[in-house]
């Protein structure tokens, strides 16, 4: 910083207010220092800030699966909103979805002085393994949950898409064209968010007064889709499919093509999540929308407001999802 200051022809103290961006620098002045810093590739030194301050800007993220959509995409979505917020994200992964795995994964992260924790809890191992686990954090480290079951740990401030009603917005779009059920493609059982999925599905069916036909199990998987898509198409009276997401979808979507059944000419199909690619298959995608950038967004504002309090909140925090229309359904009465 000295050298910085010394190029830029600054006292130290003027470098030091141009690194946390106090405004009460002249513009020229700072113009002049961060050129100086450009120059000698000067980087603030974290440890020493975190040492100096007390503060290290940083927030943990417990992660049990990155692979599939959804979660993947939520990390992504929570490092861009602490990115907006001035914080760094530290990722710890527990590797297994039992206790020991997960204390591990939260010392990796209280070790770095993590400023808060948010939890990406996608199945029921997983909340039990963390509840045990979080019970050990101190009461002044703030924690966030996402597709945690604000019951299995009513201690935790969840944030999460309203998932039944994202499967409701689906299934009545499939009534009000005139279909007479509405099939369901269902991701694992032991994921909160597929429960959720299913109740809304079986919800809007049961108010329009329609039979709710047995949902085929899948595993969010195209392959999975595939299969259940391939029983759904050997039943002439199939109509309509909801999935669980967008991958078990487009596997629904081949297995209908195969057995000579268009979609949407003799089959509707509508998603969940609205993948990057829905808007390109063959037919485009029907399917609800999860805005990830918002649940990153609300997950940072709750952790971050919970830091500056210095006290832990409780709470349900759900966003609303959107249906978004395409060429894969179409009115019953035009076939």
């Amino acid at each position: 910083m000295r050298d910085v200051a010394h190029l830029a022809g600054v006292s130290h103290q003027t470098v030091s207010r141009v690194v946390n961006d106090h405004p009460s620098v002249r513009s020229e002045t700072r113009a002049r220092v961060l050129a100086a810093m450009r120059a000698l590739d000067y980087q603030p030194n974290v440890a020493a800030r975190t040492l100096a301050t007390n503060r290290s800007q940083t927030v943990g993220l417990v992660t049990f699966d990155t692979t599939l959509f959804g979660p993947s995409f939520m990390v992504h979505a929570i490092e861009r909103a602490a990115r907006e917020a001035g914080y760094f994200v530290s990722i710890a992964s527990a590797r297994e979805l039992n206790v020991p795995s997960v204390h591990e994964a939260i010392r990796r992260l209280r070790e770095q002085a993590v400023e808060g924790i948010i939890t990406l809890a996608p199945v029921a191992a997983a909340w039990t393994a963390l509840g045990r686990s979080l019970l050990d954090v101190p009461a002044h480290v703030p924690i966030v949950g996402m597709g945690i079951d604000a019951h299995a740990m009513p201690e935790v401030p969840m944030v999460a898409v309203d998932n039944a009603a994202g499967a409701g917005l689906a299934t009545r779009h499939l009534i009000a064209l005139g279909h007479r059920t509405v099939h369901h493609v269902a991701g694992p059982a032991e994921w909160p968010e597929a429960r959720e999925r299913m109740e809304g599905w079986q919800r809007a069916l049961n108010d329009a007064g329609l039979p709710v036909p047995p949902a085929l199990p899948g595993d969010w998987s195209a392959r999975s889709g595939y299969a259940a898509g391939r029983a759904l198409a050997a039943d002439p009276a199939v109509t309509a499919v909801f999935c669980g997401n967008d991958q078990m979808a487009i596997g629904v979507l081949r297995a209908m093509h195969e057995a000579g059944r268009p979609v949407p000419g003799a089959v509707s199909v509508v998603g969940f999540d609205d993948m990057p690619e829905a808007p390109y298959l063959q037919p485009p995608l029907t399917t609800v929308r999860q805005d990830f950038a918002e649940l990153g967004r609300r997950s940072m504002h709750l952790l971050v407001t919970q830091i500056a309090a210095g006290v832990r909140q409780t709470g349900q925090h759900r966003s609303a999802p959107d249906l978004v229309v395409r060429e894969s359904t179409s009115a019953l009465a035009f076939r």
